[in-house]
């Protein structure tokens, strides 16, 4: 494409229904030079249609956290009210966003929806991003800081304290996706995570279930368990972990039968299809046509866990997009968990559908 028709495709590609004279007026063109663009773009098949309707395939829209994540690890042993020598690390990530790339280098075309600061901090998670996601549609809020976490850690690497700067999240509003609702109603897949508000997260159920959409929720941690839904009728998918399922019931799961029985208090909800993992003891999966399974963790040297349960989540959902039964689904996830937990980085580097593929067969 020309820089016209790059620009002219992009306006489309974001609103399907613009008109010619509002295209016209954001390239600063006449009308009848932004039709013969149109016309151009028509013969060489990348608009379909008199409606602009775009020759590209259903996407998959991840809605909620994109954090830069910071450790601090003292030299010395730390010592509260002065100074203190220490090493850092930065990374990105936020449960979203880390999906959104794993789906990305898994070959998929991914959305991310989140809010951030208009700051450095998100500057640099969108010069890391970008290769694997589509940004376009990130709410800038200005006066806001990006999403971070921050951990302070002593000279083993055990944790001295942790700050996490959640609140632009707040900022993923109903009115928010509403702007997107073109966008959301043909996604191949919406995910959400529950740093998003609970009204957001109602707000995104009702809507999938009214334009038959399926939705994957995927809780962050067991206190923003009382984000999920009232009404769970329709989830596509519950992926979960057990302090999360032990909250959100306020039960025990002590032993494989309570496990099972977690499962299936999940299913009862409405919820199609449900994983609770559980450590090193590995994940059990299950729905109402092919029952419930256990498949055991992959024993591997642990480098760092950071992004492993989203490397979980992002295979199940990849594996579920290609039609595999929920056996092989559940082994997906977690064999690229343990990939991950042999990795420095997030998300893995090496991670294709090939790749996971080649991993799965050894």
């Amino acid at each position: 494409m020309t820089e016209k028709e790059q620009l002219i495709y992009d306006l489309i590609r974001k609103n399907p229904y613009i008109s010619q004279q509002e295209l016209a007026e954001a390239v600063g063109l006449s009308r009848p030079s932004v039709a013969n663009i149109i016309s151009g773009l028509t013969r060489k098949g990348h608009i379909v249609g008199r409606a602009y309707v775009l020759n590209e395939s259903q996407q998959i829209v991840c809605i909620g956290g994109a954090n830069l994540d910071r450790k601090f690890q003292v030299k010395n042993k730390a010592r509260l009210g002065t100074s203190n020598p220490i090493k850092s690390v930065k990374s990105v990530g936020g449960v979203a966003r880390n999906i959104a790339e794993n789906l990305g280098r898994l070959g998929q075309d991914v959305i991310l929806l989140t809010a951030s600061g208009a700051d450095s901090d998100w500057a640099y998670i969108e010069e890391s991003s970008k290769l694997f996601m589509n940004l376009d549609y990130v709410a800038k809020i200005p006066g806001m800081a990006t999403g971070s976490y921050t951990a302070v850690l002593d000279t083993d690497g055990e944790l001295i304290i942790a700050l996490a700067d959640m609140e632009v999240y707040e900022a993923i509003t109903t009115e928010q996706l509403l702007k997107q609702d073109a966008l959301l109603s043909r996604a191949k897949c919406i995910v959400a995570d529950l740093n998003c508000p609970k009204e957001t997260l109602q707000f995104l159920s009702h809507f999938a279930q009214k334009h038959d959409r399926p939705l994957v929720l995927i809780p962050v941690s067991s206190p923003k368990m009382e984000r999920l839904p009232d009404d769970l009728s329709g989830v596509t998918w519950m992926i979960t972990n057990r302090d999360e399922s032990e909250t959100h019931f306020n039960l025990n799961i002590s032993d494989q039968e309570a496990w099972e029985q977690a499962v299936e208090k999940w299913l009862s909800l409405g919820i199609d299809n449900v994983v609770i993992t559980n450590g090193k003891k590995g994940a059990m999966i299950g729905n109402k046509e092919e029952g419930i399974f256990h498949v055991p963790a992959i024993e591997t040297e642990v480098v760092d866990v950071t992004g492993a349960g989203d490397a979980f989540s992002s295979a199940v959902i990849f594996s579920w997009i290609e039609g595999k039964k929920l056996i092989d689904i559940a082994k997906a996830g977690a064999v690229n968990a343990s990939k991950t937990l042999k990795s420095t980085y997030t998300v893995r580097q090496e991670l294709s559908a090939a790749q996971l593929q080649q991993d799965l067969e050894e």
